[in-house]
């Protein structure tokens, strides 16, 4: 019963999170699309796992790298979470995307990139809420409010960027943008995280900082989600760069 609870409590914020999403797409997608990416992500932790210890062995020596100072859990944060997950989402959206012809509309951008960053966060929430077993509870609100928004925000910035390059402006800035935006939210967001853990005495002033970055990375996400809605829904705005 209580693996069920845990994995019930592991999966609900992506179960809104995928709800609001799709509420606020003015024309749904298709749910078995919807469905292939979020499996997509989620097909993406084995080699996002493999890869990351693979990064992490070549840059510490080691597989799993405890920081023991800001340097280290910026670089673990960037170079390892950050570049590799948000890679492998783009890999897996690029997939999803390709042949897809419901892929006609600039918020669609925005929605596949959101289910398969979710389809991601899922599994890697289960696993994270299953590891701290003797905390799951505590773990598992800390990560509904902080961790799983964050995966959210980083696919909007994903998708609001690929739908710019494919729809409104085949530019060097968008296409660097698609992959750029959410490693360095991605980054950012796990350094302050990473770094609570090497001083105590700072552990609480990082996290009103985690907090403070994480109001404004939603403040962001949701402006781009307002603005690619407004293009859908004024014709004018596809000419916009």
């Amino acid at each position: 019963m209580i693996y069920i609870l845990i994995i019930a409590v592991a999966l609900l914020p992506v179960a809104v999170l995928l709800w609001y999403i799709y509420k606020h797409d003015p024309v749904p997608e298709p749910i078995p699309m919807l469905k292939k990416a979020f499996l997509y992500g989620m097909m993406m932790c084995i080699p996002i796992s493999v890869a990351e210890m693979i990064m992490q062995f070549g840059i510490f020596g080691n597989s799993e790298p405890m920081p023991t100072s800001f340097i280290g859990a910026a670089v673990d944060s960037f170079f390892v979470a950050g570049l590799v997950e948000e890679s492998f989402k783009l890999l897996a959206l690029w997939l999803v995307l390709r042949h897809n012809r419901f892929f006609d509309e600039h918020f669609d951008g925005i929605v596949y990139a959101v289910y398969v960053s979710l389809g991601f966060a899922a599994i890697e929430n289960v696993m994270y809420l299953f590891s701290n077993s003797g905390e799951w509870l505590s773990v598992g609100i800390a990560r509904a409010l902080l961790a799983v928004p964050g995966h959210y925000a980083f696919g909007v910035l994903m998708g609001y960027y690929y739908s710019m390059y494919y729809f409104v402006k085949r530019s060097t800035y968008n296409r660097v943008m698609i992959l750029a935006a959410p490693i360095v939210a991605h980054g950012i967001y796990d350094t302050i995280a990473f770094s609570m853990g090497l001083s105590e005495g700072l552990a609480t002033v990082l996290m009103v900082v985690l907090c403070v970055f994480c109001y404004y990375l939603h403040k962001n996400a949701q402006k781009k989600l307002i603005s690619h809605i407004n293009r859908d829904t004024n014709p004018f705005d596809h000419y916009r760069g």
